[in-house]
């Protein structure tokens, strides 16, 4: 990979400069396509860095580089020539360094370097070689909205007219009065963005600082949704499966006999005590994968062998006349994976498309695609509007008015199956549109 190419470069030696830096940072990202928010967190810390080397008597470079290859983002160099500040900086820097992606201080053969960075979004225009060049010419003329530049244009203005009026010794006096008053105005009015600065910078630390501590709150209350579901689960298991068990037991030819009416009715509490387990043993699966529960049993895996488990044990499913289940031979014969959980998933997947699918095809195949193995599951059924493809997979929720062909749906089954293939190292999604059908993806590396 080259190194970042330069785009301009500035220098630091008084207070007043760090407002000009942080102003040309901003536009500097604005030229590279940063968002306006990373905008802003790159000009904080700019100043930041800028205010502590000004503060310890430090003259320092800045440089403005971007680095397009690989994942393209914007750096800045700032380099001052004493030695031995490394260790001290980078502790009064730990908590400016979480405005950027990356922060590096130590010290270098020529001085103490700090070096900082931000990835540019994707959507950030290609930093082409005729890019970096109009960016180039723009920095040129860019000129820092600081009121020090109105002062010193005065200061050239004022020698100009005592060159040309030099005789005019009251005109001059009074000249030097003004400059003295528009001097202390600009030193005020400086002292009060600086203070400004310095305020909103602390702000913005803290907020970031608050974020975290909300990040840990809603860790710990989905730690807590995930034990009340497990507890839940187990506790609901045990009365539903001896309903069905006192559902059989009513329906046993060695009992005594049922009314018609009484079959049909027991036949109703044993199919909601069925679908009430499924959906307590759907909740006890999804609690052990949001909790961490379910560790990968790394094999090889034969596929041949898991697509030939699924033909068998789906097909009785596919009953429909006007459907055809079809279980291709797999491309890859073999695959490093998790074989249970593997096989879960697959199954989730096709039992989905069974349900939902009334005339056409269920289809299974898996193909290589670079370094990942790519299972695909689609179907020929109502397909999902393009605005529901990602809320599919949110747990409980249901298309609206679709309408599952055989048996009924939780809507914990996709959310369970995007879980798994996390914690296979993958990743799944879907392609659809209504009318046509949908095709599950699921991309798993051969070697995770």
């Amino acid at each position: 990979m080259n190194s970042p190419d330069p785009l301009v470069s500035t220098r630091i030696r008084v207070e007043q400069d760090v407002f000009a830096v942080r102003q040309l940072g901003r536009e500097v990202g604005r030229l590279v396509g940063l968002e306006d928010q990373d905008q802003i967190r790159l000009a904080t810390a700019l100043s930041e860095v800028g205010r502590l080397l000004v503060a310890a008597g430090r003259e320092t470079e800045v440089v403005f580089a971007a680095s397009p290859d690989g994942v393209p983002a914007l750096t800045v160099k700032l380099e001052h020539a004493a030695h031995g500040d490394a260790d001290q900086l980078a502790a009064q820097l730990a908590q400016v360094a979480r405005l950027v992606d990356s922060m590096e201080v130590r010290d270098g053969e020529t001085g103490t370097i700090v070096r900082m960075s931000r990835r540019l979004p994707p959507n950030a225009p290609v930093l082409s070689p005729g890019r970096m060049d109009d960016i180039r010419s723009e920095l040129t003329g860019h000129v820092p909205g600081s009121p020090f530049d109105e002062l010193a244009v005065q200061n050239q203005q004022l020698i100009a007219t005592l060159d040309e009026v030099r005789a005019q010794r009251d005109d001059l006096a009074r000249l030097n009065a003004e400059l003295e008053e528009t001097n202390r105005g600009v030193m005020a009015l400086y002292h009060q963005l600086s203070d400004e600065l310095e305020e909103t910078n602390r702000g913005v630390v803290a907020l970031y600082n608050e974020l975290d501590e909300k990040s840990v709150q809603l860790r710990a209350a989905s730690e807590a949704k995930s034990r009340f579901l497990a507890n839940v689960s187990h506790e609901l298991r045990a009365p539903v499966t001896a309903i069905i068990g006192l559902g059989r037991l009513l329906s046993d030819d060695a009992s005594d006999p049922l009314t018609s009416e009484q079959e049909r009715q027991v036949e109703l509490i044993r199919g909601s005590a069925a679908d009430l387990l499924s959906l307590v043993n759907d909740l006890l699966d999804l609690a052990k994968a949001e909790a961490g529960r379910l560790e990968p049993n790394w094999s090889d895996v034969d596929l041949k062998a898991v697509f030939g488990q699924l033909r068998g044990t789906l097909r009785p499913l596919a009953t429909r006349p006007g459907v055809d289940f079809v279980v291709e031979e797999p491309a890859v014969p073999r695959l490093h994976s998790d074989e249970v959980l593997l096989a879960q998933v697959l199954r989730n997947l096709l039992t989905n498309a069974i349900k939902f699918t009334a005339e056409g095809s269920v289809r299974l195949a898996a193909t290589r695609v670079g370094g990942e193995i790519e299972f695909t599951v689609a179907d020929t059924g109502a397909g999902i509007a393009p605005e529901l493809q990602e809320r599919i997979f949110e747990e409980f929720y249901q298309v609206p008015g679709s309408q599952a062909l055989s048996g009924k749906g939780t809507g914990l089954g996709l959310p369970y199956a995007r879980r798994l293939v996390g914690i296979l190292g993958g990743a799944l999604r879907v392609s659809s549109e209504p009318g046509k059908g949908s095709t599950f993806t699921v991309s798993l590396p051969v070697s995770p």
